[in-house]
């Protein structure tokens, strides 16, 4: 995608297939926030009306669907996760891949770090309009337990740290250890969430006024 009526279209095309605005924002790569404005200006039509920059949400969409497409390609990535988190953080034992991007790179960090596979879907995915905090994520039953058990959490994008905060808190409701967490790109620039690390293997400073 190459501009933003690239996204609009984009979201007008997912809401019309059904998918609840955090699920468009997971699927952008943008906050909640942009994700519904990104949906109001398209107003779910096929021919959405020009952007006006000055009138969007400050952000920055991510498209790694150069990497997501190529099961070469994402598993070299996966490795170069992996070995951020061997770099400076103890072993564990289930890498937990937040849905839906972070499951597949997990897979590759699982392999790579000879640990169980675990997966959570976060709130976000149930939320469209309200509070999202009335809303709960959860733990597949598919995959491996995480109690008592130290874990990586892994994910594409930090956007505003919430989703990787949700899992952390997750974890710890279990009764495991989060360990660390690692993303291929951090728009926020964090270093850690409630006592966790985070590591990235890019991250995107913005310079300058917005």
């Amino acid at each position: 995608m190459k501009n933003v009526d690239d996204l609009i279209a984009s979201a007008a095309e997912l809401a019309d297939r059904g998918l609840s605005k955090g699920e468009i924002a997971d699927e952008l790569n943008v906050s909640r926030e942009t994700a519904s404005w990104l949906v109001e200006r398209s107003g779910t039509a096929a021919e959405p009306e020009p952007a006006e920059e000055p009138d969007g949400p400050h952000d920055i969409h991510v498209d790694w669907n150069a990497i997501g497409s190529g099961g070469a390609r994402l598993t070299y990535v996966g490795r170069a996760l992996a070995d951020l988190l061997t770099e400076s953080d103890g072993p564990a034992e289930v890498t937990v891949g937040i849905e839906k991007a972070g499951v597949p790179l997990a897979t590759v960090v699982s392999r790579e770090l000879e640990t169980s596979l675990g997966s959570y879907a976060p709130a976000k995915h149930q939320w469209d309009e309200g509070d999202i905090d009335d809303i709960s994520g959860g733990f597949s039953r598919n995959f491996a337990p995480v109690e008592g058990r130290e874990c990586f959490i892994v994910d594409d994008t930090v956007t505003s740290g919430t989703t990787l905060k949700e899992t952390i808190e997750a974890i710890r409701a279990e009764g495991g250890v989060p360990l660390a967490c690692v993303v291929i790109v951090d728009k926020q620039g964090v270093e850690e969430i409630d006592g966790v690390p985070v590591h990235s293997l890019i991250n995107v400073v913005r310079v300058g006024e917005q």
